[in-house]
């Protein structure tokens, strides 16, 4: 019976990423770090990530495309957006 808690436990957890499983490589790799710092600038994403501002351009907008990021812009400064993973 353990094998079946952690089958049914793993599917579980894999409903969360399931939107972004066909996504390129980049998106996935905004959404980890979204996800493990909470809520981040394009260019702090760009610096934690590595990638280029357009590459990040790019993933943000297929995560919103997609449903599974949140952006808002920022009170401590209007000409930027925040982003926040919502899955």
């Amino acid at each position: 019976m353990s094998t079946t808690e952690v089958v049914g436990t793993d599917e579980g957890s894999s409903d969360r990423w399931e939107p972004i499983r066909e996504m390129p490589p980049s998106a996935k790799l905004v959404a980890k770090v979204l996800d493990y710092d909470d809520t981040l600038t394009q260019s702090q994403l760009a610096e934690e990530t590595l990638l280029p501002p357009r590459t990040v351009r790019y993933a943000l907008s297929r995560l919103e495309d997609a449903g599974v990021v949140d952006s808002r812009f920022s009170f401590s400064d209007a000409r930027k957006r925040l982003y926040t993973l919502n899955i």
